[in-house]
């Protein structure tokens, strides 16, 4: 069972990564939380894995942090909800967000997350309430933005925000608003804001 993974980032994506590991390549699903901090293409970085295997897949979701991993963990546990759609809550809300949201039973704000309806948010909430009394809540950290390319970054935004369920006219209202206001902003921090917006 693969539980960690150190390599160098050959492919980097909004929902996962390809590391080469001395000269084996390992697809990586990953939450948004680990897009923003991985490391670009080329960059050595570190995973810890959850190995998920079924009769017909084995697919490795990967986590910068060990905070990260356990409520992945906690999340695939409750009825109902699999490795993609924890991944999808777990790149919908920040952790220290998400913990909150939980501990409040506040049900209105899981629902914003893309495939998160009422029943599943009451479930989230009635299944992970008293397990998560001890996570350690991270402070937030700010990523600093870097120039790009605003057609790629305006295509890849597109195709991020599509991925993770949000249907396209919203997304290109989201989108362009974002690249408006931020003309010159990375992929990793337009994708920031631009979830922010959808969420409101």
């Amino acid at each position: 069972m693969i539980a960690f993974l150190r390599g160098r980032v050959l492919e980097k994506h909004p929902n996962r990564v390809l590391v080469d590991v001395n000269g084996v390549g390992y697809e990586v699903f990953i939450p948004l939380s680990t897009f923003y901090d991985v490391g670009d293409e080329g960059a050595d970085t570190a995973l810890r894995i959850h190995t998920h295997v079924r009769e017909d897949a084995l697919q490795l979701f990967g986590f910068l942090t060990l905070l990260e991993r356990q409520m992945f963990e906690r999340l695939i546990a409750v009825s109902g909800i699999g490795p993609k759609l924890a991944i999808a809550v777990l790149s919908g809300l920040e952790t220290r967000d998400l913990v909150t949201a939980v501990q409040r039973a506040d049900v209105a704000r899981l629902t914003t997350i893309p495939g998160v309806g009422k029943k599943t948010a009451e479930r989230i909430v009635l299944e992970l309430k008293d397990r998560l009394n001890q996570i350690i809540v991270p402070a937030p950290s700010d990523v600093k933005p870097q120039a790009s390319d605003a057609d790629r970054v305006r295509a890849e935004l597109m195709s991020a925000l599509q991925n993770l369920g949000y249907h396209r006219p919203d997304a290109e209202r989201a989108t362009d608003a974002v690249l408006h206001e931020m003309p010159e902003s990375s992929l990793e921090s337009a994708l920031k804001n631009a979830l922010r917006r959808l969420s409101r």
